[in-house]
């Protein structure tokens, strides 16, 4: 770590004793001038857990992760962020997308306003508290796959654009959402077997709409759009 990464540290300690032992604080201020601090109930990871305190790191572990942080250029503190704000940004940078996906944007921002997560500071997100999120989603507040599937997928690109802005070390939605979730959505099926051979025969025996049943049979059996179809040309088949 360069010198000037952190141009003023100071260390304070509260006064502790056996039977009680308050919170350590380290204070700095980082090269643009930010004040920021760093908690912990432990000095050092030798030192106990304090008795009903959480497992955490300790302080020295902490200013490790800090100086190693301000070594790769990353902004401490994620930069203030809350997963609400980040989603925000995000979402004011995409320009030229179609109404319907922009209602899904709002629809995950308005998600994020009511739930404890949007407060959350991105920093802070790890993937456990990632994975922790989406099924408390489905298991508590009855969400189905699809709807959850397009939650991830507007925080997974927003959180991959504050990794790639240095305000966190690793995107915590980059994972697969088949393996946290179970996948109770229904595959819907637009025409049955029977149905496709039952209108194929129809096309196919009808005096007008005979002449488009190869047309027909190819749509059905490729998936083709109809703009994709009439574009082919004899270039595009491979027999």
């Amino acid at each position: 770590m360069r010198k000037d990464e952190i141009i003023a540290i100071e260390f304070f300690t509260k006064e502790s004793t056996r039977e009680q032992m308050d919170v350590i604080d380290f204070r700095y201020v980082d090269i643009h001038g930010n004040e920021g601090n760093l908690y912990s109930w432990r000095l050092d990871h030798n030192d106990p857990i304090p008795k009903g305190k959480k497992m955490e790191l300790s302080l020295r572990e902490k200013e490790k992760q800090l100086e190693q942080d301000m070594f790769n250029g990353l902004v401490p503190g994620g930069g203030g962020l809350t997963v609400l704000e980040l989603v925000e940004k995000y979402v004011s940078l995409k320009i030229g997308v179609r109404q319907s996906t922009y209602a899904g944007y709002k629809t995950v921002i308005n998600l994020l306003k009511k739930d404890d997560f949007g407060k959350k500071r991105i920093d802070k997100v790890k993937l456990s508290d990632a994975k922790a999120w989406l099924i408390k989603l489905q298991r508590v507040d009855g969400k189905g796959y699809s709807s959850i599937h397009t939650i991830r997928g507007v925080l997974r690109p927003a959180f991959q654009m504050a990794e790639e802005d240095d305000l966190i070390r690793k995107n915590p939605f980059g994972f697969e959402l088949v393996n946290v979730i179970v996948n109770d959505s229904v595959r819907r099926e637009a025409v049955t077997r029977k149905q496709e051979r039952e209108f194929l025969r129809f096309i196919k025996e009808d005096a007008h709409f005979c002449k488009y049943y190869d047309a027909i049979f190819i749509l059905f059996n490729t998936g083709l759009r109809i703009s994709e179809f009439c574009g082919l040309t004899k270039s595009d088949l491979g027999f």
